[in-house]
């Protein structure tokens, strides 16, 4: 006999409308807003080493936690795609759901706190709306991030332009969307097809794993994502290096760079930690900083809250290349 499964017809979804929310869109940040830049020199660094790889057009690849679009960063995201100085960027589930929420009613962020206590957590009708959207992707053969740009575009979802997914299909720069099963709000409804969401999200992997082939003399940033980040960029990487093998090329010389809150400015973080610590099974330090930049490449951490240190780096590059 096989194992009893949930029931998920059981399940009542509510209307987003009755749903308390903590983000609007005014913590969104406009490119043309004023920003007071954080007192960190090596941000201003990493933003010539960010021109310098589009100068040698090579990737600038942007791999980012979902906290990253509730700090309000999307309209800066998408205006560094539009002045082509990103060539990728990467999300996990979470970050898509954000974006199709604030795409939709310019609000998203409920408290897991309230809602979990009533069995009401994540089931929200619209939200929902992401399942369809991954069967959509599927039976085209097409990535998820790029199915929800067009989306987003075509049928002219209300606050599609403080979205980078929208801005992905604008300018024609890959957005890709890494999920994990069983980790989002959505594979909680019943219209969840966790086969169609496999198909899409690993046609994404792909496209990530194309984009990391452009690596070799450009820089791979990692905005606070602490598993997923990590993870799919360790597997791109292998699978471009050893095609660039077979071909008598290198993937190595290019710069990695950690954004997250873990204090790790005062540690010798292009050393590995010593096995055993707790540093030690922070992924971002030993794969990110140390492991694959050890033939050729370098390394830089930056902690603070994305808030801030997002826009300083968006400061940096429009000061240093304001007409780009």
């Amino acid at each position: 006999m096989p194992f009893q499964q949930f029931d998920r017809s059981r399940l009542r979804l509510k209307p987003l409308a009755e749903r308390r929310h903590d983000l609007d869109l005014s913590v969104m940040k406009s490119p043309d807003g004023p920003i007071v830049p954080m007192d960190k020199p090596v941000i201003e660094a990493l933003a010539r080493e960010i021109l310098a790889a589009r100068d040698r057009d090579a990737g600038v690849i942007l791999m980012m936690g979902a906290h990253v679009i509730r700090a309000g960063n999307g309209p800066l995201i998408a205006d560094l795609m539009r002045r082509g100085l990103m060539t990728h960027v990467a999300m996990n589930g979470a970050g898509a759901i954000h974006e199709l929420e604030l795409a939709t009613i310019g609000h998203t962020c409920e408290s897991v706190a309230r809602y979990v206590r009533t069995g009401e957590f994540g089931l929200w009708e619209e939200t929902g709306r992401l399942n369809d959207y991954a069967g959509v992707a599927a039976r085209r053969g097409l990535g998820f991030g790029e199915t929800l740009g067009r989306i987003f575009e075509e049928q002219a979802f209300p606050n599609r332009g403080v979205t980078v997914l929208a801005a992905g299909h604008r300018y024609q720069v890959p957005v890709t969307v890494h999920v994990s099963i069983g980790q989002d709000i959505v594979h909680e409804h019943p219209n969840c097809d966790g086969g169609a969401i496999g198909s899409a999200t690993y046609a994404d992997f792909l496209i990530f794993t194309q984009s990391v082939t452009r690596l070799e003399g450009g820089v791979f940033l990692n905005f606070g994502t602490a598993v997923m980040g990590p993870e799919v960029y360790l597997k791109a990487l292998a699978m471009a290096r050893n095609v660039a093998c077979q071909q008598g090329r290198r993937i190595a010389a290019f710069h990695t760079a950690v954004f997250d809150l873990v204090p790790l400015e005062g540690e010798d973080y292009r050393q590995e930690a010593p096995r055993g610590t707790a540093g030690y099974y922070f992924r971002p330090w030993k794969t990110i900083l140390v492991r694959t930049v050890a033939d050729g490449g370098k390394s830089t951490y930056v902690q603070g809250d994305h808030a801030q240190t997002f826009p300083t780096l968006y400061h940096h590059l429009r000061r240093l290349r304001p007409d780009s």
